[in-house]
């Protein structure tokens, strides 16, 4: 990625950023309008699964992601069922300074119902903190989409981001997958 848009792209989140602390939003509060879920999903995830790079009208670039999610990549260990796992698939598309994230995610076996899931900032095997809510509550299959930094792409490039799935039972989360790159 270009340094110009990573400085655009920081100063767009530090600007967002302080919008989002005067009108008393945050992380802790409603996602709002960053995070879309469709019912229609065979779209995005024909998207979120491309595994090979293109370029946008704008000459952007494109990247895609994965993660298979266990309980025991999940930090603290959690009281999962055998068998509990999903799998995480993204595309980021770049457009000027604006990164769009298409995702879907799918799990099974969890001991109770998927209250949310994330994307973390972490290295593998330490916990960090949320950087791209994807759904609360979720439903296997489900994907949508959302606008992000380049810092947070950054990281999902680098491997130091992950996914995990929160359910009532394990509120720190039931199963986690670091993200890898595979396709540039």
């Amino acid at each position: 990625m270009k340094k110009a848009m990573i400085g655009a792209a920081v100063a767009a989140v530090a600007l967002a950023g302080s919008a989002v602390a005067l009108a008393g939003g945050g992380y802790g509060g409603d996602y709002g309008s960053g995070t879309s879920t469709s019912a229609d999903s065979t779209a995005t995830s024909a998207q979120s699964t491309a595994s090979t790079s293109s370029s946008t009208a704008a000459g952007g670039e494109t990247y895609s992601f994965a993660a298979k999610l266990t309980g025991a990549a999940e930090v603290p260990k959690p009281k999962a069922p055998a068998g509990a796992g999903g799998a995480f698939t993204a595309k980021s598309v770049e457009s000027g300074s604006k990164v769009t994230f298409h995702w879907k995610l799918t799990f099974r076996g969890l001991s109770g119902k998927a209250m949310a899931a994330h994307v973390h900032l972490g290295r593998k095997g330490k916990a960090g903190p949320v950087v791209v809510p994807l759904c609360g509550p979720c439903k296997s299959g489900q994907s949508g989409t959302a606008v992000i930094p380049g810092s947070v792409e950054d990281a999902l490039e680098k491997g130091t981001a992950y996914v995990n799935v929160h359910t009532p039972k394990n509120a720190a989360g039931e199963i986690r997958g670091q993200v890898a790159l595979t396709g540039k």
